[in-house]
């Protein structure tokens, strides 16, 4: 095919070269014979010829002056071809994007009425740049995408980078139409005690009075299903220096797992760290490959969660008894005023009781 012309699958672009090529032929001239007439030089002309250089303005008006057209004719011929490159560079993007399809789960964006249903794979890959807001599918394989982060992690998929970029994406999405209160660390230091109180219901029945006693703060909470190969179950971002994101997942699907994610993901909001991420994985590397926190700021915030969850001193002296049985460790719960399951989830965590033992005592967490 001649260099002058372009052409993908059913797309064809022809350069304004091309038709400068038939005009030197039908004049029955050589190259330099017809640059020397257009007044310009051989080399321009071979360029042009070759679909190497754009058509200027001046050889257009120039080609217009010895032939006799308008200078529309070319500079149309220019804006027409320009039009077609855009064209097939876009269809080329699209049958590159539409890998990406193999990895992101489209029906777990039409399920959380992100996208539009559609069977048509390049209209899936339009929908999912527009809900994740970036101008092609491939930016979801930067780890810096939503944060500037650490990069010393040499194990974490490319896939596991694309799925958490979008999970966490489109928790940001959600999280804009919610209309928050300034943030207040004062008031949301204040609700801790408010938020414990919900721990005795079902998760079910408080997401929507938790969801107001976090908004109130300052706080967009927002709650989505396991998106499959994110490992992300949960993350922290500021959205503003008012406003910040708490994403939470329900991959556990148990409560002393949800509530200790929650109070440590407080904690990190309460550090208030404005241009850090911080992600909420069982994959260490994911949450330092995505994250970009420190490890002094995850074991504060496991600590605060920890504590909040159970005094310090009374878990002290309740593990220091000889035994540990489903009958003291509701007793111990109660009388802290806390839900067996959360007793059992911090033993199980110490390894104080092996992790098949008392899980009768833990409730699904339905939401």
């Amino acid at each position: 095919m001649s260099k002058n012309i372009t052409k993908y699958e059913n797309l064809i672009a022809f350069h304004p070269g091309y038709y400068i090529s038939d005009v030197i032929e039908e004049l029955e001239m050589s190259q330099i014979e017809f640059a020397k007439r257009l007044d310009t030089n051989a080399k321009t002309i071979s360029q042009l010829v070759n679909g190497q250089i754009p058509l200027s303005d001046d050889v257009a008006q120039k080609l217009s002056q010895m032939l006799g057209t308008s200078v529309g004719v070319w500079l149309n011929l220019q804006k027409a071809y320009d039009e077609k490159i855009c064209e097939i560079k876009a269809q080329e993007l699209l049958d590159e994007e539409c890998k990406y399809l193999e990895v992101l789960d489209y029906n777990y964006f039409v399920k959380q009425n992100a996208v539009q249903p559609t069977r048509d794979k390049y209209e899936k890959v339009k929908r999912l740049r527009s809900c994740f807001k970036v101008a092609d599918l491939r930016v979801l394989t930067k780890q810096d995408l939503l944060t500037a982060c650490r990069t010393a992690v040499n194990v974490v998929s490319e896939k596991n980078i694309i799925n958490a970029n979008a999970w966490i994406q489109l928790g940001l999405n959600l999280a804009q139409n919610i209309d928050c209160s300034k943030y207040d660390e004062k008031l949301l230091k204040e609700a801790i005690p408010k938020i414990k109180a919900l721990m005795h219901s079902d998760l079910k029945g408080v997401s929507d009075e938790l969801r107001t006693i976090l908004k109130n703060c300052g706080i967009a909470f927002v709650q989505l299903p396991y998106l499959k190969n994110s490992c992300v179950n949960g993350a922290v971002k500021w959205m503003n220096e008012d406003k910040a994101l708490l994403l939470i997942n329900d991959k556990s699907k148990k409560e002393d797992v949800f509530w200790f994610s929650l109070f440590h993901e407080i904690k990190h909001i309460l550090q208030r760290r404005l241009k850090v991420i911080y992600v909420n994985s069982d994959d260490k590397n994911m949450s330092k490959y995505i994250g970009a926190g420190n490890e002094a700021d995850e074991l504060e915030a496991d600590k605060f969660a920890q504590d909040t969850l159970i005094a310090p001193k009374r878990y002290e002296e309740f593990t220091e008894r000889a035994l540990v049985t489903s009958e003291s460790i509701e007793e111990f719960a109660k009388s802290i005023d806390v839900p067996a399951g959360i007793v059992v989830g911090r033993l199980q965590k110490d390894e104080k009781i092996p992790w098949n033992r008392h899980n009768n005592l833990k409730r699904q967490c339905r939401y």
